[in-house]
Parts: C-alpha cells; structure tokens; sequence
C-alpha cells in the first residue's frame, strides 16, 4: 500500500488529454503515502478506512444471521434453509482477513514514521489502529483458534523463496494474550472520556479486554469437558491451571470500569421498563450505557435498513418488513416477577386458558421481554401492530382465518365478511409476516420514515455496553468462588428489568449465569460464541427434534437442547352470548418451514481453515474433528 487512494477522479484525468509527459507526470488525483501523513486530517481519514473494516458476525445490517440459531426465525422464502439445514458446515464463520492486517500493519509504519503529525496524533491514531487489530484478532481466534501473529507489514522478495512469508499459527492462549496486552498498550494513549463512542478510547479497551479475557478463562476451564477439540501444539485449548489467571484479568478489567463511574446503566425512562430497555439502543444522545457502537448517519450514505427489513406488516411505511421473527424458545426464557422460570399458561384444564387482553398472557413478565420484542397487542410507532391468528369458533373448536394479511371471511351467524387475521399475520409459510407471532424490537427505530427504502435508518449497532461489562464481571465473579459479588452486580441488572426480590448468593449457578445472558444480550451477537466456550454448543445444538414440552422443561438450564423454532399465537374467541366472547387464546406452532433440528458438532468449535491457505503455507495445522 505504497499510496492511498482516497479519491479518484478518472472524469478530471480523462478530461486534461492525452500528451508526450502524461506518463511520467504525477496523478493530481492519487494521493502518496507523505501526503497522507503530512496531513492530520488525511491521516484520520486513511484511519475511518480502516474503521470500516471492523469485523461482526451477526449485527443490525446482516438481519439472518440472527436466524441460524434458535432466537429467531428468517421470514424470507430465500432463507428457509437456515431451519432446514442440520448440520453447521465446518467452514461457517471462517475469516482469514490477513489483507485487513496488512493494511492496519502498514498504517502504523507510516504513522510512526511520519515527521510531520503532531505527537500527540500520532500517539492516538496509533493506538486506535493497534485496538483495531486486536479486536480482529480477537474475532479471529473466537472462530478459528490460534492464528499467525503478524505485527509488521509483510512484503514478497520475488526470489522464488516465500518460506520468510510463512509463519505457523500461535497457540490459542498465546493469541488471546497477544490481545491482551495490544489493549493495555493502547488504552494508554486514548481518551478517557465516554463521550467517545464510535471511536476507540479507553473504556472499549477496557470492555473487551474484560470480554476476551472471560472467553479464554472459560476455554480453559470448559475444555476439559470436550478433550477431543483440541491439537498437541496447543492452537486450539487452553490448559485448565490457566482459567483462573484470565478469570482475575476479566475482573480486573471490568471492575476498573466499574470503579470509573464514567458509564451506567440505561434508565432514562423508570416509568416503563420495557420501553426504558428498548430506547438503551436507539438513543443515541448522552446514551450513559453505550461504550463503542458503529454508527450511521441519515442523509450521509452509512444508513441502516434493521426497521425497514423488520417492521411489522401491517404498520410497514413501505410494503416491507417482518424478516426476523423472534421465537416461543427465546420469549420463554423472560422470567415471571416473583424470580420464577414460568411457562406461558395456556391451558385451564382441558379448556384453554382465556385473555381479557392479548398482552394478559405476557403480564408480570421480565421487563426486557416486552424491550426485545414488539409483542401481540402492542404498538410500534404508536400504532396497533395487529398480531392474531385468527378466529377460534368456542361453540365447535373451528379456526377461522385466512391466507393474506388481513384477510376477510364469513363468521358463523352473519351475513357479512369481516377481517379474520391480523394484518401483520402470522399466517403460517407466508413470508414478510410474523410466521412465530412475534415482530423484533430491540434496536428497531421508532422516528418516522424508517422504515421507508429512500430514509431508513441511523440507529447504531452497539458492539460493547456497560450491562454485558456488569455480567461479565459477574461471571468472573463466580467462577472465582466470590458468590456474594457476583449476586450483587447481576442483581444490578436485573432490578433494571422490574425485579423486586434480589437473587440471593446461593441461588447464583452457572445456569443462572447463562440465563441472564441470553435474556440481557439476545440479538448483540453473543449466544453462538458463548455456547462456544461454555462447551455446551454441541448439547444446546444436539440434532435432536425438540416438542414444546421439552422447551418448557429446559427453561433456565444451560444446555438444554434448543434446536427447532417455535411460535407462539393468538386467537380471537367467537363465542357469542358467552363470557368469554372478545376474549383471547393462545396456541403454540411450529412454523412448517422449521423442517430440521440444528446440530453443532465437536468439528464446529472452531471453523475449517481452507485448503488454499494450507497449501501456500504448509507451517498451517488444521482444526481437530473436521
């Protein structure tokens, strides 16, 4: 990258023609490597490149990768697959991104060399690129183990010799630590300020420092419980004495945040929970919780289209919207007030169960359910969302309904044709819809007009907050025998959520550990790599089909299989001169498209190296159990 190409102006070169110098004359629009680096600003915009390249897996502008699991359903013929494939292929959430660490190598030679930034900028814009580079390692040794650690630009020779080039891969442990430290190095020379949220600063480091640390702690001490994913040169596991040494690193990290009272939970909104969570990840104005986010403007180019692709159906501003369906598996792990795992009534013997409202069912719940998802009987946009099923006939059992949104049919006793579906369904195999009974809320943007293809959306995608750093710590906590703590910074969020009884120390388990990740960070991108090194993906994700029975036994255990997608919907009761008339019941579904159970299997934990890069590089150890 001897030179930066920040503009090119082929129309300006085209139009100065064609003359003997044209060849030997400097392009006026190809900026060299001294001018970016003679110039603050031109050096800062080679580094938002370099921004750009940050790697998520699942994030707000890849909306089906949210669905390969088990929080969500893809509501899109052209991603049916994800719940009709069994096997996670071994080269899924593979990355090699060598090219991205050259150039983020290649930006720090020239920052370092450069005579004429100021010291101070080139102290920052150094420290920013080298927190770049550890969090790509960090992505890369979550999914592929131990990798190369490469720290200076490399360069072929062209003397027919690239064994220079070719360097065999760190230990697993060795990578994680290389992270480690590149983040201590760097939070040296950033701001302390958390007014800085779409840049590096000090309080990301510090985030995922307490993050990465807690990964390879529970690598080492869960390992054990999968000895065959593994390899002798230790590039994949990490030896159990060091559990506790990355344990102390997580806890240390997250308590110096803690300890700087410069972040906070969210509660800007105390009179109403749910909306409180839901507005944690679209307010974007003196957000105290948000710690690095990427962020979109309007009106800029960098929008984002997560409302527009999921709005409800019958609310949608364009004819657009209901991708991503929330499941039955994720809504019934959102406890009961009283600290109960309660399964959703829905029965009264043999009888169903019977609403007055169709949001009774969800009452006393767990604040963050009703903040995670747009529920049956709710607004959006301060609009109905017209979530039902359909009619259920109380005199015969009949269901009664249609296969178009919002949909017309006859009821029994009238002589007229009325509406017997809701207008963003769920009508089963019917995409766009709520084919689960249920719309995503969690950074779903309330302002008009985005959910419109020519507007969308400048919500942010929040990749480090202050309420995973709380659970972080209070995971470190635990595993450190320090109950009485952990108990404390968990009960933080959880009181946040509209409970009143603290959860004592005893009653803190790792699977109550688990459990309050998946409800506090479902849709951050964080259950996959949990599961990962829990060591439980491959029980959580056993291939097995699942019943509801077995969903409603499995609440609140960490491996309990979770492989097939369930919904959850509501019918209107049709029972005229009858109490129960108007009122509401609930079936549970299994979508008809959900045709396989998921399987994680032991060759999964960490992703296929692809044989091109073995071949150029015969020092490369594949992956164990592929």
């Amino acid at each position: 990258m001897k030179k930066i190409y920040l503009i090119v102006m082929m129309a300006s070169l085209l139009a100065s023609g064609c003359s003997k110098d044209f060849l030997t004359n400097d392009p006026t629009s190809i900026l060299k490597t001294d001018q970016v680096f003679g110039s603050k600003e031109l050096a800062f915009s080679a580094l938002a490149d370099l921004y750009k390249g940050y790697v998520d897996l699942q994030t707000i502008t890849n909306w089906s990768e949210f669905t390969n699991y088990d929080e969500a359903f893809p509501s899109e013929a052209g991603n049916y697959w994800r719940v009709q494939q069994t096997d996670y292929p071994y080269d899924w959430w593979s990355i090699w991104n060598y090219d991205y660490i050259r150039h983020i190598n290649i930006y720090i030679e020239r920052c370092r060399a450069s005579k004429a930034l100021a010291d101070e900028d080139k102290q920052r814009f150094i420290a920013e690129a080298r927190f770049l580079r550890a969090a790509n390692y960090f992505e890369l040794v979550k999914r592929m183990g131990g990798v190369p650690i490469i720290t200076e630009p490399l360069t072929y020779d062209y003397n027919g010799d690239p064994s220079y080039l070719q360097h065999a891969r760190a230990k697993e442990s060795e990578v994680y630590d290389f992270v480690l430290a590149e983040l201590d190095t760097a939070q040296q020379y950033l701001p302390d300020d958390a007014g800085v949220q779409d840049r590096a600063s000090k309080g990301v480091c510090l985030a995922m420092q307490s993050r990465a640390a807690l990964y390879a702690a529970s690598i080492a001490k869960y390992g054990a419980m999968t000895p065959s994913v593994s390899l002798p040169g230790g590039e994949v596991g990490i030896p159990t004495a060091e559990a506790r040494k990355y344990y102390e690193i997580s806890r240390k990290a997250s308590l110096t945040l803690v300890n700087s009272h410069k972040y906070s939970l969210y509660m800007k909104k105390p009179e109403d929970l749910s909306d409180n969570f839901a507005a944690l990840f679209y307010d974007k104005s003196n957000n105290p919780e948000v710690i690095f986010a990427q962020n979109f403007k309007l009106k800029s180019g960098t929008i984002e289209a997560w409302t527009l692709n999921n709005q409800p159906r019958a609310i949608a501003e364009e004819a657009q919207g209901g991708r991503l369906n929330p499941t039955l598996n994720l809504a019934l792990k959102y406890e009961t007030l009283d600290n109960k795992y309660t399964p959703f009534v829905l029965k009264n013997g043999a009888d169903y169960a019977y609403y007055d409202q169709e949001t009774d069912i969800f009452k006393n719940r767990d604040a963050r359910l009703a903040g995670t998802f747009i529920l049956p009987g709710s607004q959006f946009k301060g609009k109905d969302v017209d979530i039902w099923a359909g009619y259920y006939v109380a005199a015969t059992g009949r269901i009664i309904t249609s296969n178009v949104f919002g949909g017309l049919a006859q009821l029994p006793g009238r002589n007229y044709k009325e509406k017997v579906v809701g207008g963003s369904g769920p009508i089963d195999g019917l995409e766009f819809g709520a084919q689960t009974g249920f719309y995503v809320r969690k950074f779903m943007d309330p302002a008009t007009g985005s959910g419109q293809i020519g507007t969308q959306s400048e919500v942010w995608w929040v990749r480090y907050r202050y309420g995973e750093v709380l659970l972080n710590l209070a995971e470190a906590e635990f595993e450190l025998g320090n109950k009485d703590s952990a108990a404390i910074f968990l009960n933080m969020i959880r009181r946040r959520a509209g409970f009143k009884t603290d959860l004592t120390p005893t009653q803190i388990t790792f699977d109550r550990i688990v459990h309050e990740r998946r409800v506090e960070l479902a849709f951050e991108g964080h259950e996959l790599f949990d599961n990962k090194r829990w060591r439980i993906a491959h029980k959580v994700w056993n291939g097995q089909s699942i019943s509801i029975t077995d969903l409603d036994n499995g609440i609140g255990k960490a491996a309990a299989p979770n492989t097939m997608a369930y919904g959850l919907w509501s019918y209107k009761v049709y029972a005229p001169g009858t109490a129960n008339d108007g009122k509401w019941i609930f079936k549970v579904v299994k979508p008809s498209e959900v045709t396989a159970a998921h399987r994680f299997q032991t060759g999964n934990y960490y992703s296929k190296i692809n044989q091109d890069i073995i071949s150029n590089n015969p020092k490369i150890v594949k992956n164990p159990n592929q």
